[in-house]
């Protein structure tokens, strides 16, 4: 890295690493750029009255500049020759030449004279930014210096403009769209993907964190899931929009890449299948988990017994393992060894490689400068962004507006899907279940386990089965043809034969309502689990019904589908695989 911009351009050797040093007065790890004595003072620098300015040389007794050494960045050696005491000159490179130099010196890099120290920064939190096929992390605060690593970092990233410019910082909820593109492009890569291709949307992860920072919810979207497609308005590098054509009934993955598709056709598409407002997106090849896994030193995961992947070329014995590099990508590009062998086990195992990331970047671990420059550094060169968070100090303000979630409130869920009957080789969506998900995950509800409930609760009421419902469905408020159209889910969806189209209702509900006898309670309980009905939907009645006299539906103005939750659910859906990244248990089996 240069020092352009800040007064120096001189020594092209010097490390930014090695020029953090410790300042005792703030707490903070700051960079100095004076191992000359040119570089301008910093504000903090400047004198005060009464105080005067002493030339010294390095290191010297009495000096104000904690110099002490920085932990060693991977893979670099200690440098210098040994002092007589033993130690070796401390600061780093260009320090360490100051100090052979016994007619250089320096002027003092902080205030002198009886001022009481400064109290420590607060907020050295790391910032946490995800992206891909992984969720990768910019990992720069803390640093007094942030903004001369910027210069480097921003160079790094590449913007996609996809229509839509969103402030990097919001009040609401949070919307991250996570892709990771199966282009051979990058360094090594050759050996993965598709030749030729142009890539698809291969892992994409729908981020959604919580208006006020308490949960999170990373929704894995299978990659041969059958959806519909939208037109798409792509910007052309003369700055021209074109439109691409949406297709119906085609493979998720192909919103990216194909027919001149890029990342703003797969955030349109997820858009339109979950409901879910997207505020940003982040991408990135095969490069971002080897780069990324390598400047942490590493990744633990875990196998549950012996793993051999010859398509991924993943060999892994039975037990904990870290992983990193190319080992890393086989690890999550693994389904052959797994399960069923199919995309659906493969993101159980992505999902388990960034819980164990996660809790590593959160770990105490990740606090030398060295290491959170690696880390910024891998990160950055991975990703491609939409252009509101499109530079260093955006990404930053981002990171540090999301980085309040605890990893406990941190759920990765795979959108629910069936086998598809008319292509095996692909799945289609289930809405039963996918439904009350997206509902839930858009009223901000948490996924995490053991979120306590207020009050007591009562004994869960016995089911009855389908064959035992009996309904009569009135139209009280909802789109024309609801009522048909609920009873054809009920009987075909459902095999509830036993519901009825009783017509319309003969006044309008605002909300949708299901009367019932006490006698009716289980066919009550099942029938309000289908339709996600919330416990005010409920009428009971004070007299038992007869055997054959039906329950009474009636759907409201708030009625959208059969199925469709009136009210977001606050439990995870039934048949929701789902994980949360605070498990240390997880293994690949």
């Amino acid at each position: 890295m240069d020092a352009q911009g800040r007064g120096r351009a001189g020594d092209n050797n010097v490390d930014p690493a090695d020029q953090w040093v410790f300042d005792p007065n703030t707490g903070n790890y700051e960079l100095r750029l004076d191992h000359a004595g040119q570089a301008p003072a910093r504000p903090s620098d400047r004198k005060t009255p009464g105080s005067r300015r002493a030339a010294r040389n390095p290191g010297s007794e009495g000096g104000d500049t904690d110099t002490r050494p920085l932990p060693t960045q991977r893979g670099r050696r200690n440098e210098g020759a040994a002092a007589e005491d033993g130690e070796r000159p401390s600061g780093g490179r260009a320090a360490r030449r100051a100090a052979g130099n016994r007619t250089a010196t320096a002027t003092a890099s902080g205030p002198v004279g009886r001022r009481k120290p400064k109290p420590k920064a607060t907020g050295k939190k790391k910032a946490l930014y995800w992206t891909a096929g992984v969720v990768s992390f910019v990992l720069v605060a803390g640093c007094g210096a942030a903004y001369y690593v910027y210069q480097q970092l921003d160079g790094n990233i590449s913007k996609v403009d996809v229509g839509v410019e969103n402030e990097a910082v919001s009040s609401g909820p949070v919307n991250v769209l996570i892709i990771g593109t199966d282009a051979r492009d990058g360094k090594g890569n050759s050996g993965y993907g598709d030749a030729g291709s142009v890539g698809h949307a291969d892992t994409t992860i729908l981020m959604h964190i919580s208006k006020d920072r308490t949960n999170a919810t990373a929704l894995s979207i299978p990659r041969d899931m059958i959806t519909n497609i939208p037109n798409c308005p792509t910007k052309q590098k003369d700055g021209s929009k074109k439109i691409v054509p949406g297709e119906n009934q085609v493979r998720f993955n192909t919103s990216l890449g194909q027919e001149g598709r890029d990342p703003g056709c797969t955030w349109r598409t997820v858009e339109q299948m979950t409901g879910l407002k997207i505020n940003h997106f982040m991408m990135a090849d095969f490069n971002a988990v080897k780069e990324l896994s390598t400047a942490v030193d590493g990744v633990e995961v875990c196998a549950a017994k012996d793993l051999n992947d010859p398509k991924s070329h993943l060999k892994l014995k039975a037990g904990r393992h870290i992983v990193k590099g190319e080992q890393a990508l086989a690890f999550v590009r693994t389904r052959h060894a797994i399960g069923f062998g199919s995309d659906l086990d493969r993101i159980k195992m992505q999902q388990q490689f960034l819980s164990s990331l996660i809790r590593k970047l959160k770990s105490s671990a990740f606090s030398s400068p060295g290491k959170l420059y690696d880390v910024s550094q891998a990160a950055t060169k991975a990703l491609t962004v939409d252009t509101g968070i499109g530079t260093a100090g955006k990404l930053l303000d981002f990171g540090n507006d999301l980085k309040k979630v605890d990893i406990d409130k941190i759920t990765f869920a795979t959108v629910p899907v069936l086998d598809n009957p008319k292509d095996p080789a692909t799945v289609i969506l289930n809405k039963t279940a996918a439904d009350p998900l997206f509902a839930m995950v858009r009223a901000d509800h948490t996924l995490a386990k053991g979120k306590k409930g207020k009050g007591k609760k009562s004994a869960p009421v016995k089911k009855a089965p389908p064959e035992q419902v009996r309904v009569d469905v009135t139209n009280g408020g909802g789109p024309i043809g609801s009522a048909q159209e609920t009873v054809d889910w009920l009987q075909n969806s459902k095999a509830a034969k036993l519901s009825t189209n009783a017509g319309n209702a003969p006044a309008k509900l605002a909300a949708t309502r299901l009367e019932y006898a006490p006698n009716q309670a289980d066919q009550a309980a099942t029938l309000a689990d289908w339709m996600g009905l919330p416990k005010s939907a409920l009428k009971k009645s004070a007299q038992n019904a007869g055997d054959r006299q039906p329950m009474k539906l009636t759907l409201g103005k708030d009625f959208k589908a059969p199925g469709s939750p009136i009210e977001a659910p606050t439990e995870t859906p039934d048949g929701v695989q789902n994980v949360n990244a605070d498990d240390k248990n997880v293994c690949a089996k």
